[in-house]
């Protein structure tokens, strides 16, 4: 017995409603990853318990409802998939023991510049001098932010430029998976083979929580990261990632308030100059796929 997969549409608003509920999801990831490296916990340990809870919570949750849940359409890309996110996790997680969370979340927010740019040799589209000049604009409020060659720059930076790469390839592997796979088949898949390859690495030091704070940070970063996600899933089902990419900017806004509020680390002057280049580059970017108001056509998937 098959399921039925869910084809594409093409509810770009609808798409987009679904992707804002998920950034206070993502956001909340991230300052529990944040706050678990703040307490002592190692890097291997913190990004198995999130794919661990993310994994177990997903198979307890689509296994009876979906019977071929372990069935997939398509190997390469899901393994792609998966990697992607691994390589999203690990440089975002290393990258936050250093950098507050508003330059991390800026910092990652090249994302949607990138899958932009992307988006013309993996997904077929056509894009105008205006969207790149919107790109080229976006990685000057980058340039700001980060400031390289001054004594404010870190090399972590870097880093989690190298995991926003990661996390264009994994929205645009999403995006070629939408109707193929469902969002269930998705959700498990790169959880299982993120956490097959984190495993080996998470029990050198393993350091369990003392606090209460510390225990709901511990819950919380696999509760959220599974969620998030799959609204991430569902939402590239009705709108391609060039539409939707933009829309990831609200997590910036509530990461910059959790490092205010809880790490006491305020964004600084550099970063109300930069971000909202940043912003209102991925803004014009949806504008323009607005004004173009192109149809994606996906060749049916067979039985």
């Amino acid at each position: 017995m098959t399921s039925t997969i869910a084809p594409i549409e093409e509810r770009r608003n609808f798409g987009i409603g679904i992707l804002l509920i998920s950034q206070l999801f993502f956001a909340t990831l991230d300052t529990s990853a944040k706050y678990l490296a703040f307490i002592g916990l190692p890097l291997g340990e913190i990004v198995f318990v999130r794919y661990a809870i993310h994994v177990v919570l997903a198979i307890a949750l689509f296994l009876p409802l979906q019977r071929d849940l372990f069935v997939t359409r398509n190997w390469p890309l899901q393994l792609l998939r998966g990697l992607c996110l691994l390589g999203v996790t690990g440089a975002n997680f290393l990258a936050m023991r250093f950098l507050p969370l508003t330059v991390t979340g800026a910092l990652m927010f090249t994302m949607p510049l990138m899958v932009t740019a992307l988006s013309g040799p993996f997904l077929g589209e056509k894009i105008g001098w205006r969207r790149w000049a919107a790109v080229g604009a976006g990685f000057v409020g980058i340039l700001i932010i980060v400031r390289p060659g001054t004594e404010a720059f870190h090399p972590a930076s870097l880093i989690c430029l190298a995991g926003a790469l990661s996390a264009a390839f994994y929205s645009i592997i999403t995006r070629k998976l939408a109707g193929v796979d469902s969002a269930a088949t998705q959700q498990v898949y790169s959880g299982l083979i993120a956490l097959t390859c984190i495993t080996p690495f998470a029990f050198n030091e393993w350091v369990w929580p003392t606090t209460g704070a510390g225990w709901f940070a511990f819950i919380a970063i696999g509760v959220a990261g599974m969620i998030a996600h799959q609204l991430n899933t569902i939402a590239h089902r009705y709108a391609p990632p060039s539409a939707l990419a933009p829309f990831s900017y609200t997590e910036l806004l509530l990461l910059a308030l959790a490092s205010w509020l809880i790490f006491s680390e305020p964004p600084d002057v550099w970063f109300y100059v930069g971000a909202p280049i940043i912003i209102g580059s991925g803004v014009y970017i949806w504008f323009r796929e607005r004004q173009l108001n192109r149809t994606v056509t996906v060749a049916p998937v067979e039985d």
